[in-house]
């Protein structure tokens, strides 16, 4: 019989660099395919998801502000690139045969429905997949703030972050052999040590909110089915005590 999953509500925060692959920009297909498959494991098996995807493999604000554009225009500019990642995203989950729906902070009907919560709550109770983009609407927050935004809003039970290595380290182990890894943290180690996993804002967000941030690697196929059911290789941070 089927493991359970520990989890009935998540949201999946995925960045944009995460859908590259190995191009040194734009959309991977294959890597999308294949983090579209377990998200549909993982729906499958019982427990209701959304996402949040980053923009960063198409255009990201901060780079932008520093070569001339003004920080809140480029942040714009960078939203809007989520907005093509998560109909990207939408497409091939749609072509698995799951139901989704885009919702974007900011209104633009032609291509998705505007971000109402309620609505988006009924999408999930329902199986749809709700995938959000354009992060908050606003400049100068980030896509891992949003994240943690509608994670709570969402009433999640935990906000899982696929990344690119499996768990949180004391350094980037791609450039610190060393580097320590750490099977867990509170809300403050993460902050007081800054290791860097999401901005302050989200982390602190998630800590109001009580909801569990687990972050794992996005790239091992079956890696999230693993982490739902309370297996595999990831970094939870939590309240402690």
């Amino acid at each position: 019989m089927a493991q359970a999953p520990k989890y009935r509500r998540v949201l999946l925060k995925i960045s944009g660099e995460a859908l590259m692959g190995a191009l040194a920009y734009g959309l991977d297909l294959p890597t999308v395919e294949r983090i579209a498959a377990d998200v549909k494991d993982a729906v499958e098996a019982g427990t209701q998801v959304c996402l949040v995807v980053g923009g960063g493999n198409i255009f990201r604000g901060l780079a932008g502000a520093a070569n001339g554009i003004d920080r809140a225009s480029a942040d714009y500019m960078g939203m809007l690139a989520t907005v093509m990642n998560a109909l990207a995203m939408q497409a091939i989950l749609e072509r698995m045969g799951l139901p989704t729906r885009v919702q974007s902070a900011i209104p633009m009907t032609t291509v998705c429905e505007p971000y109402i919560r309620r609505r988006a709550i009924r999408h999930m109770e329902k199986g749809r997949v709700v995938i959000f983009a354009a992060g908050t609407g606003n400049p100068f927050f980030t896509t891992d703030t949003a994240a943690a935004l509608r994670a709570a809003e969402m009433n999640c039970d935990a906000m899982l972050k696929g990344t690119q290595v499996d768990g949180v380290y004391s350094a980037d182990p791609k450039k610190v052999k060393d580097a320590t890894r750490y099977d867990s943290l509170s809300y403050h180690e993460v902050l007081a040590r800054d290791l860097q996993v999401m901005d302050a804002s989200a982390i602190s967000l998630s800590r109001e909110n009580r909801i569990p941030i687990i972050v794992f690697s996005i790239h091992d196929r079956g890696a999230l089915s693993a982490v739902l059911k309370g297996q595999g290789r990831s970094t939870i941070i939590e309240e402690r005590g």
